[in-house]
């Protein structure tokens, strides 16, 4: 079982800096809790790649595995929708510049 990455490490990265240096939170949010969700993913697969003592160990590990699968799913594709609702500028994944003046003048 493996997950469907709709976004690199790179671009989750590249987002987290731009809402960053913005100071807009929501598509950070997001981005944080796809690569937790990731980590968790790739914790529950070692775990049954482990001899397990009897068949609960590996059901277990299988089951939060599935649901961290669709939780990922879900979370994707809301950045991507988040993205594109916000207009970012997917070959950069850079903040709209209009998205950024309004968080400035906020800020200022």
């Amino acid at each position: 079982m493996n997950l469907d990455n709709k976004f690199t490490a790179l671009q989750l990265a590249i987002i987290n800096n731009q809402a960053a240096l913005y100071t807009c939170a929501c598509p950070v949010h997001i981005s944080m809790q796809i690569i937790n969700l990731r980590k968790l993913f790739d914790y529950q697969k070692t775990c049954m790649e482990v001899p397990a003592e009897n068949e609960t160990h590996l059901i277990v590990h299988q089951r939060i595995a599935e649901v961290t699968k669709q939780a990922h799913e879900l979370m994707e594709k809301c950045l991507d929708e988040v993205l594109d609702l916000e207009g970012w500028d997917r070959t950069k994944m850079e903040m709209p510049e209009g998205l950024r003046k309004r968080i400035d003048v906020k800020g200022a």
